[in-house]
């Protein structure tokens, strides 16, 4: 069926229709019964932008959208407002939304894009970023990131951040709650900032060249462009059930596998991408993984860890994958410093009844401490026979060791076994298998991510069975 547009229209349209009769009580549900929606749009939102990507580069130098591309975009944004729709986007039907990328006559919302015979090589370089700012500034206070804020007495403050369609549409919730009815000009207001969105959306996603309008185009339909999808059939011609409401068992299990294998290769690239920024980012010139420089006191003789436990399940730990551990501490004052390494049992005797501090945790904010009461300790650190490795002296004391099976305890002092330790410190290692283990993350996450990807895709993206469809109007036979 082929759609005609003026030319002076917008080749956007956006429509939905309020149903007469909405449940009082769904809606403070809905935010569950879209969760298999969200997966799935999590998904196709990846691969829009991965396709949008493609699509720059075949404007840029053809001055063509890619058709196939264009339509499977177009479904993306068309399945995100048919649940925008349903849901806190306009709660405008209680009629769950359909999965399927394509137009569904029958559902109350729809989205349409008309397909540009040709696009500017130009504008496809700057119209996504700069040319949108003012629409970005605007959509960003009616969708999403317009902040309204509350102050209150004790200096405190909460802040909406849903932007207006979600504060209009919180509104309308509670009078459907109260009164059973969904105020009409509420809901006029909340479509004509959608459609503003989903205008701008068409432009950035790069379908369109036609500057999107400075206009809220209010009411449930489209007033700024023609009508693109088909018109519901004659009451005498019988309803006929549309095919891509229905999902075969294989293509389910399809989605369902799809959603959760490139879920967990999306995980699995942001732990690999940590790894690599941890290798790459963090390591310094000596070849360690350093940590921030943190300051630690104590009113104590003594700064301890807590019990580092190495368990190689009964063999020695590979040098060749964890490499050497490093520590360096600094007095704050300047006074020479102890630093050492023992067998947490050694420790534990030399501190018996030593005034001391455990170190409990590190955060960026603040450390937490476990202070021990308690006297001088009898000698001085560095006379003792027990220590793996260690170190004593004026400024940056160093100790470095492999790690090795057992239960050990860092402990720092002043060289003299006097109180009032105050050191910066920090801790490293070498870790050479690190670089090895987030190629390999990377690697395998993205290949699950393609796999995932090619599943949902193969799921949602059905092509049109040949032969007339129930929605296709019969040829009208020749006049002899």
């Amino acid at each position: 069926m082929s759609t005609v547009m003026s030319s002076g229209t917008y080749p956007v349209r956006v429509d939905g229709a309020l149903d007469e009769r909405l449940n009082r009580w769904l809606w403070l549900v809905k935010w569950v019964l879209v969760i298999p929606h969200l997966f799935v749009l999590a998904v196709l939102w990846i691969a829009f932008a991965l396709l949008s990507f493609v699509a720059f580069f075949a404007i840029l130098f053809t001055g063509r959208y890619p058709r196939g591309i264009f339509d499977f975009n177009v479904g993306v944004l068309r399945w995100t407002w048919r649940v925008q729709f349903y849901a806190y986007g306009a709660l405008g039907t209680d009629k769950y939304p359909p999965f399927t990328l394509r137009e569904v006559p029958t559902y109350p919302a729809h989205l349409e894009v008309k397909y540009p015979e040709h696009l500017s090589r130009g504008l496809v370089l700057i119209k996504w970023w700069l040319l949108a700012i003012p629409h970005y500034i605007v959509v960003g206070f009616f969708v999403g990131s317009g902040t309204w804020f509350v102050s209150q007495t004790d200096n405190r403050a909460w802040a909406w951040s849903g932007g207006l369609v979600g504060l209009l549409v919180l509104v309308a919730a509670v009078v459907l709650l109260f009164t059973g009815r969904y105020p009409r000009s509420v809901f006029d207001l909340v479509l004509g900032m959608n459609r503003w969105a989903l205008r701008v959306a068409a432009y950035a996603g790069l379908m369109v060249d036609q500057y999107p309008p400075f206009r809220l185009d209010m009411g449930g339909d489209d007033p700024g462009t023609t009508k693109l999808h088909e018109q519901p059939r004659p009451p005498s011609s019988p309803p006929q059930r549309d095919p891509e409401l229905r999902m075969s068992a294989g293509r389910t299990v399809a989605l369902v596998m799809g959603i959760l294998v490139t879920l967990a290769s999306v995980a699995g690239l942001a732990v690999g991408g940590a790894l690599a920024w941890l290798d790459q980012g963090r390591r310094d010139s000596a070849g360690y993984i350093t940590s921030d420089q943190v300051t630690l006191t104590t009113t104590g003789y003594a700064l301890t860890s807590e019990n580092l436990t190495v368990d190689a399940g009964g063999t020695s730990v590979p040098h060749r994958w964890f490499g050497d551990a490093r520590v360096r501490v600094a007095a704050t004052d300047g006074t020479p410093v102890f630093v050492g390494l023992a067998n947490s049992a050694d420790v534990r005797s030399y501190l018996s009844g030593v005034g001391h501090t455990t170190v409990k945790a590190v955060g960026p904010n603040r450390t937490t401490y476990d202070d021990h009461a308690g006297q001088a300790p009898s000698s001085l650190p560095a006379t003792l026979k027990i220590w793996r490795v260690q170190a004593s002296g004026p400024g940056e004391q160093t100790i470095i060791w492999p790690p090795e099976n057992g239960d050990w305890t860092l402990v720092v002092m002043t060289a003299d076994g006097s109180p009032d330790v105050s050191v910066r410190a920090d801790v490293g290692a070498t870790a050479p298998a690190l670089e090895w283990a987030w190629i390999a993350v990377l690697v395998s996450a993205g290949v699950f991510f393609l796999l995932g990807l090619a599943l949902v895709l193969v799921a949602v993206v059905r092509q049109p069975k040949p032969g007339p469809s129930a929605l296709q109007t019969p040829p009208v036979p020749p006049v002899e």
